[in-house]
């Protein structure tokens, strides 16, 4: 079955689109899961329970699903007891993974298209996509469950009750406690004899609208930063205004994730659990990086941590939320408890100002012209405007886009974990970490990071002579070589020639049918041209010749069939000479 996509004979390749997106979910899944696994593995957590849920489970987080756990801790002996743990973070190394190949092999998928691409194909191969994502995040919902057992032989309860070093409890107790007929001391073995089961589970619904949303976010960022990937006909401002500011910001963004592992490798270099920072990396380094860059440029974020989790916080932000969290997380109230944070303002300042650079070097420009209209009469025109029209394009491009990202990676980056053991009403321990971003603040401090950055970088790349040196060739369909009509459409008739487009202008230096004859050029002394001798002359075309007389010898006769016309006959008296020789006729 096919459908006609373009209006002109083509049909939507139903083959080619499943296959894509199979290939595009199939190798996606497959890196997430392959990252899931190890970055667990090397964290340790497969010796609390199975690998194969667990990396379930995280995948699904990955791709901004949600995962509900439960507690279970009555067999403690402890009646009334209860748990409760709540999760709400994106391990977003496993799901960068995914996205990276989700992306390349979508784009690689719609190159094959041509220039431009029908709506209706690219919808096709997008939704194809996200359904089978959604069908494969089905089976991990399915597979993403399981029960952790804790075991209270192995929390060291047992030292409390005579069996190790600190002695009887009983004599540890004031006068009068250890009367009680050994009723506290026994409730303590049976926590030593107990289990408790924790166990967790990929909530299904949340987990594949979240999914839904996740693919179809990608591919729309895909197709907005990548530069070489056709878009439908009408979309061709979209090479010249948004993809330069987009793929600048990717690409520094996707930088810094690098340079965020970089940092983790060197510090494993040196540390006793060189493992357990790998895993952590693998996991969450672009959580790490992604949180900097917005405190880096003066997002304020609301937080509080509690607890054992409060130490897997970087510093100072560890020791700034366990000490005052009344008052918003700032780059300045990190620099009092330590200075070398002002370097990770330098560090994103530095970072916008190159992908200013980029964004201008990747926009196209017309040096010393005030306007350029090439190509065909119905293309646009490109002004140059100088160097300060210039930086206000790329101030104004750079600014909405990064007012979109940063509000983006807040949100990405929120945290929100709690975990809490209640006896009788007693809280018995607690942890928990609470992380937000100020969305509506990073949507401004984006827009003025974004402006600046690019009004710097393009008079940068301006004075350097790069404005404009990286732009694609898509970009430059409307503002740099011309580029060829596309051919109306014509009736197709019988026979094996089918006109199209051209695939570039027609160029007189290359193509000698083009070249004007010699006989019609005006020399340079102002004469007149010579007219053509005779109208046998051709006008001098390369590859016509003038009518020559037949070469002499005899000439050969050409078998006369049923379509073929008889060779005409000379005039008399002036018949082809014959060579002397033994079969001559007389």
């Amino acid at each position: 079955m096919s459908i006609d996509t373009a209006g002109r004979g083509r049909r939507l390749p139903w083959a080619d689109v499943l296959l894509s997106a199979i290939a595009s979910v199939s190798w996606a899944l497959i890196a997430m899961a392959g990252t899931a696994a190890l970055g667990l593995h090397l964290v340790g957590a497969d010796a609390a329970g199975s690998l194969g849920p667990m990396t379930a489970a995280v995948v699904a987080l990955g791709a901004n699903g949600a995962v509900k756990p439960s507690g279970d801790v009555s067999a403690f002996g402890l009646k009334g007891a209860e748990a409760h743990t709540a999760v709400q973070i994106t391990p977003l190394g496993v799901g960068l993974v995914g996205a990276l190949l989700l992306s390349f092999f979508f784009l690689r998928s719609l190159r094959g298209a041509g220039v431009v691409i029908a709506p209706s194909e690219l919808l096709a191969r997008a939704g194809a996509v996200v359904v089978l994502f959604v069908a494969m995040l089905g089976g991990l919902a399915w597979a993403g469950h399981d029960i952790i057992t804790i075991d209270g032989s192995k929390l060291g309860l047992d030292r409390v009750t005579g069996g190790g070093g600190l002695g009887n409890i009983t004599d540890k107790l004031p006068g009068g406690l250890g009367d009680l007929g050994g009723l506290l001391p026994g409730k303590i073995g049976d926590l030593v004899q107990a289990q408790a089961a924790v166990g967790f589970t990929v909530d299904t619904v949340p987990t594949l609208l979240g999914g839904a949303a996740w693919a179809a976010g990608i591919l729309v960022i895909a197709l907005l930063a990548s530069r070489r990937t056709p878009l439908p006909r009408g979309w061709e401002g979209v090479h010249r205004t948004v993809r330069p500011a987009a793929s600048a910001l990717v690409t520094v963004i996707l930088v810094a994730v690098l340079a965020g592992l970089a940092a983790a490798a060197y510090a494993a270099i040196d540390d006793p659990h060189p493992k357990l920072i790998a895993g952590a990396a693998l996991l969450g380094a672009p959580n790490g990086v992604w949180l900097g860059i917005p405190i880096g440029l003066f997002v304020p974020w609301d937080g509080k941590a509690t607890g054992e989790l409060a130490k897997l916080l970087p510093h100072p932000l560890d020791r700034l939320l366990s000490v005052d969290s009344d008052r918003p997380v700032t780059l300045g109230r990190l620099a009092e408890l330590d200075g070398r944070v002002w370097l990770l303002g330098v560090a994103t300042a530095v970072m916008m100002l190159f992908a200013g650079v980029l964004a201008a070097s990747r926009t196209p420009f017309v040096r010393g012209q005030g306007a350029a209209s090439v190509g065909t009469p119905a293309a646009p025109v490109v002004r140059g405007g100088g160097a300060l029209g210039f930086a206000g394009r790329c101030a104004l491009r750079l600014g909405i886009v990064t007012a979109l990202a940063l509000p983006l990676l807040a949100w990405l980056t929120d945290v929100s974990v709690d975990a809490s053991l209640s006896v009788f009403g007693i809280d018995a321990f607690g942890a928990g970490i609470r992380l937000h971003g100020h969305l509506g603040m990073a949507l401004l401090l984006g827009a003025l990071w974004g402006a600046g950055a690019g009004a710097a970088g393009a008079l940068l790349a301006y004075a350097s002579g790069a404005a404009g040196r990286r732009a694609a060739p898509l970009a430059l369909g409307d503002a740099g070589p011309p580029v060829a009509a596309p051919a109306p459409d014509l009736p197709r008739g019988p026979g094996p020639y089918a006109p199209g487009a051209p695939y570039r202008p027609a160029n007189p230096d290359t193509n000698p049918y083009l070249r004007l004859p010699d006989e019609l050029r005006e020399p340079a002394d102002g004469r007149p041209a010579e007219r053509p001798r005779s109208p046998d002359d051709v006008y001098g075309a390369p590859t016509v010749v003038r009518p020559m007389a037949p070469p002499p010898g005899p000439q050969k006769r050409r078998p006369r069939g049923r379509n073929v016309p008889p060779p005409p006959q000379p005039p008399p008296g002036q018949g082809p000479s014959e060579p002397p020789g033994p079969g001559r006729r007389n």
